[in-house]
């Protein structure tokens, strides 16, 4: 963790201790305490614990990076305990608003000091017994949501047969190092809109916190990663559209620069077309696998994948489209179905929902490599006539500019991912490929005149990255939104690893992918 970021963390922490100072300095000397202690950040918590009797290892606490942030609000409500505060209320006010409570009871006539045998005498009933466990579970669990894992639903079939719909996964955020959150003020269990169908949102950005991560690690080339959608950060917040019909799409030209009369008219009606801005910790949460870390080279080939000129590792559940024929008459579903039955293999069968006919017994499946081989044993399919489709049309992919780059979907690149440290030239043959990464990933001004670059302001014919890039594709690689229509996931995007299906859905529990370890 940079010393940058770890200063405004402990800013934040010293601000938490300090602020209430001046409603603790006139509470102290009604317990015993001198007032001048109040207003020595972690002293003046270490007095309280020492007043209310409670462990000394809570102000060492508060000392650990934001789960300080979580014990220093519980030190507060134990000390309003000792003047005799025991409602939801004053609680609520001594957790959330120090600042103005304490100064506000110190000034009130009936405070007076009872002290921790006081508190003891005091009976709390079953339902406060109750909300106080459950404030206690609400406070674990972010910690544990925001350091360790979080819980995932698969919306989308773009990771098929690898992921299904309606699988419930458990994100490590271990794996590559837990994020500190941009956005700390936000309402618990809730990603970026409130729910109930509401379209406001869920987090506050009063307090906003630089990136940063603990012990990172890095993304390693195959991992199946949960991370921020990279252009989420600006949508249309209206049914249908958010991350799936992208705002930046929608005042692209082909070229890949910004069509200032399309971004007029949008911005300019925000009733029909209401648009929220969100941080980098609140855009929507996607799901791929890292086809390519920092420094790789990648491309695609007759759909096809290449890393550094090497064929890329290929998921046995990966799937794509293939076209084939039926000899004398129609195939059927059930064909598919059958065809590890009728071969005495029972636990291997097609179980592709992405099956369609054309004309002259034209057939289309979605099918994984073993699916593959097994069509080929159905009597009735023209074994000759099986082919790999591919998509040729080139337009809305990454770049975005077709000038230069005729890509399609399964013809693409070859393209160099950055690498932290790594330096580029910038050329008209690259610039729509990295200004993007350049100009907003990484915090600069980048701007283009009469031919030349200037970044924050001054000519540039060269960058070096500050942050690592990763290259994301679904295992369904016909049906998938990934870094071929948006480009680069950068470093501080990255959420965790899937681990682990705890449950999968559909009419029904899934038995055999409960408890699956994710590959």
């Amino acid at each position: 963790m940079p010393l940058n970021h770890l200063f405004v963390i402990y800013l934040i922490q010293v601000l938490l201790v300090f602020l209430p100072s001046f409603g603790l300095a006139k509470l102290f000397p009604k317990a015993g305490i001198p007032a001048w202690k109040a207003y020595v950040p972690f002293y003046n918590t270490w007095e309280m614990q020492k007043v209310v009797k409670r462990p000394m290892h809570w102000v060492f606490w508060q000392l650990i990076p934001v789960v300080g942030w979580f014990i220093t609000p519980g030190i507060f409500i134990e000390f309003a305990k000792v003047f005799g505060r025991f409602s939801i209320p004053h609680h609520t006010g001594a957790a959330l608003l120090a600042p103005l409570y304490f100064p506000y009871i110190a000034t009130k006539k009936d405070t007076r000091f009872i002290g921790a045998e006081g508190v003891k005498h005091h009976k709390k009933g079953t339902g406060r017994e109750w909300f106080d466990a459950a404030i206690f579970a609400v406070v674990a669990a972010t910690l544990i949501r925001t350091f360790v894992f979080e819980a995932y639903v698969i919306p989308t079939s773009s990771m098929e047969k690898t992921l299904l719909v309606k699988d419930f996964l458990f994100v490590s955020k271990l794996s590559y190092g837990p994020r500190i959150p941009n956005t700390p003020l936000s309402v618990p269990f809730v990603h970026n809109y409130l729910p109930f169908g509401s379209s406001g949102k869920s987090y506050s950005e009063a307090i906003k916190i630089p990136y940063s991560r603990w012990f990172a690690s890095p993304v390693k080339r195959n991992d199946c990663v949960v991370f921020n959608y990279p252009e989420g950060d600006t949508v249309f917040n209206k049914p249908g559209y958010q991350s799936a019909m992208p705002y930046y799409d929608h005042i692209r030209k082909d070229d890949g620069t910004f069509d200032a009369k399309a971004r007029e008219f949008y911005l300019s009606n925000p009733g029909e077309w209401p648009i929220a801005v969100h941080p980098v910790d609140k855009t929507d949460n996607y799901i791929k696998r890292c086809v390519a870390i920092a420094g790789d080279t990648l491309q695609i080939i007759n759909s096809v994948l290449y890393i550094d000129g090497q064929p890329a590792y290929v998921s046995p559940t990966q799937s794509t489209y293939y076209t084939f024929k039926a000899k004398n008459s129609v195939i059927s579903e059930e064909d598919l179905r059958d065809a590890g039955i009728n071969l005495n293999m029972k636990e291997e069968r097609i179980t592709s929902n992405d099956f369609f006919s054309g004309t002259d017994n034209l057939f289309h499946a979605n099918l994984t490599h073993k699916e593959l081989d097994l069509l080929k044993t159905i009597p009735n399919v023209d074994t000759a006539s099986i082919q790999q489709d591919y998509a040729l049309t080139p337009g809305g992919l990454f770049p975005h500019d077709t000038n230069y780059f005729k890509w399609s979907v399964d013809n693409f690149g070859p393209l160099w991912v950055p690498k932290a440290g790594a330096t580029i030239q910038l050329t008209p043959q690259n610039v729509s490929i990295y200004k993007r990464c350049i100009g907003f990933y990484e915090g600069n001004t980048f701007e283009e005149k009469g031919g030349k670059y200037f970044i924050n302001g001054k000519e540039e014919t060269s960058y070096t990255f500050k942050m690592n890039y990763y290259w994301m594709m679904g295992d369904n690689r016909h049906k998938s939104q990934d870094s071929r229509y948006w480009g680069f996931v950068s470093e501080d995007r990255v959420v965790g690893k899937a681990w682990m299906i705890w449950m999968s859905w559909d009419g029904g529990p899934r038995w055999k992918r409960l408890f699956k370890i994710v590959k």
